[in-house]
């Protein structure tokens, strides 16, 4: 299976202000779905589901390291499992750090503000250019440094960023592929 980096989609709601971002970025895939059964809420779930154990691990650590400095964090989560069955990906909704901010038919706008920065994560499934029994799927990530003190923390973080949402992005795939089958 073939990740590539890519540009944030030109019909993006992320994109339709021209804001700018301090940093952007958006990786692509290309899954299955001959039935042109899957939408968005099966993207959205599909991402809080299939990331391998040691990103949640080190999302764990990511939470006890900041919880230190007070930002945000998923909290203490109880049955993520019921939790996720009941997840519409509706704006509003919230799962762990992660709140709904816009759904449309083929996209899901996820994030987060807090006081060091604002993030984004929009899910943009798209009928492929190629064959209609595969759809795109690209996941971009922006963010907005509120001060200095974001800026400083997304320096460690970028590195892994950069290798953690591919990875996870393969994991959709594979699990929306699975479920399809």
């Amino acid at each position: 299976m073939k990740i590539i980096k890519t540009t944030l989609p030109e019909n993006s709601i992320l994109n339709l202000n021209s804001k700018k971002y301090d940093y952007v970025d958006s990786f692509h895939g290309i899954l299955l779905d001959s039935e042109n059964r899957l939408e968005p809420i099966d993207i959205g779930k599909a991402f809080f589901s299939s990331g391998p154990k040691w990103v949640t691990k080190l999302f764990n650590l990511r939470n006890k390291i900041v919880s230190v400095f007070g930002l945000k964090t998923s909290g203490n989560v109880v049955d993520r499992q019921h939790q996720l069955d009941h997840f519409q990906c509706d704006p509003g909704d919230q799962l762990g750090i992660f709140k709904v901010f816009n759904k449309t038919q083929n996209e899901i706008i996820l994030g987060e503000d807090d006081k060091h920065l604002n993030f984004r994560v929009s899910l943009f499934l798209d009928l492929s250019k190629t064959d209609t029994t595969k759809k795109d799927l690209t996941i971009s990530t922006t963010v907005e440094f509120n001060n200095w003190f974001g800026r400083i923390y997304f320096l460690p973080v970028r590195p892994f960023h950069t290798f953690i949402v591919p990875t996870m992005l393969k994991g959709i795939i594979k699990e929306l592929e699975k479920q399809g089958n």
